[in-house]
């Protein structure tokens, strides 16, 4: 691609090349258009916003951007980038909610402006939540009246916007992700993908998470391809719209994590796929979560006969502090899955299993992008470790950030670490896996979220999944596995799980418990001690989906839970 100084400037050539084409479209869970914005619309209307923005706010301060689903996100985005304010897009907090991050976020990034909609700036709440000195509130709609901003021009050292961590083991965390960093690992996305103009995106995960900011809408700009967008609600009501969307726009890639592909899954209904079909789909890529061999095989295996081509599942690996992507596979190359020893893997070593008993499948997660380096070490010694060792999986490359937001101490230990007896710098991500000997990743787990009992390396996902795969009642990608200290200080297995609303009055709730430790002790040797059942929505969560097992063991020990039976 061209050598872009930064996507500002890729902004500009597309509407200088591709004015009337549709950049971005956005359709309600029914499926009919509610808005679009073709390259020329978004840039001009971007410019008027930023002549408004550098009038409230001078280059270098934040924004924090607070919208609905819907196009008004795109155009405050890039607002920001040609004001050079830097963007800090955020969840739309609940109402009356105390879980979610806002709080630590104002308080680390201390933003001047604060960016909505105008339906949303009637909010109470919202305007309460955000009482903080100083912080000025802009509304932004569609049009673009007033003129263009005479602005300086980015450069590739400027640090585009605050991207957060999720947050699933610890504070969220403000990573600089500079244009650099974007332009290197779109362009990287672009390779590994195999993306050209003709590749429309369908996409439901909300744009304040790196996966629907950089991996969809910030993709199809650089490449010059629409992007229909629908809101994360509409598709966890109805995730068969989202196929919908696909088959009625050609599209050719979906993203979405692990808990999407179940969802569109279970909730599939014969007469509701009447006339769609996925033969155009290229790209089915699962992130963002661990990537689960079941899923595929279900997913596969139910929309198949609507034209779902198996090569185009495609799992994939990566974190904000890699601006996004870190790993993935080739177009059309479909996906590889292992079948490894499950005691071995307790052990870290990838090995073959002894028996069926004793087998683990594990999906590979592509190998590293164009211009970037994977590498598994010894997170204690720091030391390179050989193909099929587990250990923690370490990035280096164009696309990882530099630097957390005032934040030294975690900018020192996690993005600028070194490989003993070699230079760095190199991100630490903090998750488990192992390389196969051609390169392939296989991410197995995070060091936090690792269960130790008697000396035993225990995966939570694992244990969650057997729990999950007992009954119907038992909420998928819903439970949390963790241990605490007995009373002899030695560590104890907690299982805490939600109940479909369906089936909350109508089990036994002694006999699921009974049943979940049977399975957990014959699957895991592993006596679960505790056994919590809660109300469907009370286990917390990532904006993406992935389970918070520290928070959820917090709130365990403090009794936060309202149990069930």
């Amino acid at each position: 691609m061209d050598n872009f100084r930064s996507l500002v400037a890729v902004l500009a050539r597309r509407a200088a090349e591709q004015a009337d084409d549709r950049a971005y479209v956005f359709v309600s869970d029914r499926g009919t258009e509610e808005a679009a914005l073709t390259f020329r619309q978004l840039h001009d209307a971007a410019s008027a916003l930023a002549a408004r923005l550098s009038a409230a706010a001078r280059p270098g301060d934040r924004a924090i951007l607070v919208f609905p689903p819907g196009l008004e996100f795109l155009v405050a985005f890039f607002g920001c980038l040609m004001a050079g304010i830097i963007a800090v897009p955020m969840m739309m907090p609940r109402r009356n909610s105390a879980r979610d991050a806002s709080a630590a976020i104002l308080s680390n990034c201390t933003p001047a402006l604060a960016l909505t909609t105008s339906a949303f700036a009637l909010r109470g709440d919202l305007q309460a939540r955000f009482a903080l000195a100083n912080i000025r509130w802009i509304e932004v709609d569609l049009g673009h009246d007033g003129a263009a901003a005479d602005l300086t021009a980015s450069t590739p050292d400027d640090i585009a916007f605050l991207q957060y961590t999720s947050g699933s083991t610890s504070e969220p965390k403000g990573v600089m992700v500079s244009h650099a960093n974007l332009l290197a690992n779109l362009e990287m996305i672009r390779l590994a993908l195999g993306n050209t103009r003709q590749s429309t995106y369908v996409n439901w995960v909300p744009l304040y998470h790196d996966m629907g900011l950089i991996l969809n809408a910030l993709q199809t700009l650089y490449v010059g391809a629409p992007c229909v967008l629908m809101a994360p609600n509409a598709f966890m009501q109805r995730p068969l719209g989202w196929l919908r969307a696909i088959s009625h726009y050609r599209a050719e890639v979906a993203c979405g994590p692990n808990f999407g592909f179940d969802l569109c899954v279970s909730r599939y209904r014969a007469d509701q796929m009447d006339g769609i079909d996925l033969s155009s789909l290229r790209i089915a890529l699962n992130g963002a979560e661990p990537v689960h061999a079941e899923t595929i095989d279900r997913f596969i295996a139910t929309f198949g006969p609507h034209g779902f081509d198996p090569r185009a599942m495609y799992p994939a690996y990566g974190m904000a502090e890699a601006t996004l992507l870190i790993s993935g596979g080739r177009r059309a190359d479909g996906h590889i899955t292992r079948t490894v020893s499950r005691t071995a893997l307790q052990a870290h070593a990838a090995e073959t299993p002894s028996g069926d008993d004793d087998a683990q499948i594990v999906v590979g997660c592509g190998r590293a992008l164009e211009g970037e380096q994977i590498a598994i070490v010894d997170p204690e010694k720091r030391t390179r470790l050989p193909a099929d060792h587990v250990g923690e999986i370490w990035v280096s490359g164009a696309n990882v950030a530099r630097a957390y937001w005032r934040n030294d101490e975690a900018t020192r230990g996690a993005l600028n670490a070194e490989i003993a007896g070699e230079d760095g710098p190199w991100l630490r991500t903090s998750d488990l896996g192992f390389l196969d000997d051609s390169g392939e990743l296989f991410v197995t787990g995070r060091i936090k979220d690792l269960i130790i009992i008697r000396g035993i390396n225990h995966y939570p996902q694992d244990i969650e999944r057997t729990v999950q795969s007992l009954d119907v009642a038992l909420r998928e990608n819903c439970g949390a596995a963790f241990s605490v200290p007995d009373e002899t200080g030695e560590e104890a297995l907690v299982i805490v799980q939600e109940v479909e609303r369906t089936a909350r009055h109508a089990i036994d709730s002694e006999d699921i418990k009974g049943r979940i430790r049977e399975a957990v002790a014959d699957n895991h040797e592993l006596s679960a001690r505790h056994v919590t059942l809660i109300r469907p929505g009370s286990l917390p969560k990532t904006t993406s989906g992935k389970i918070q097992r520290k928070l959820a063991r917090r709130l365990w020990l403090e009794g936060g839970f309202e149990k069930i039976g």
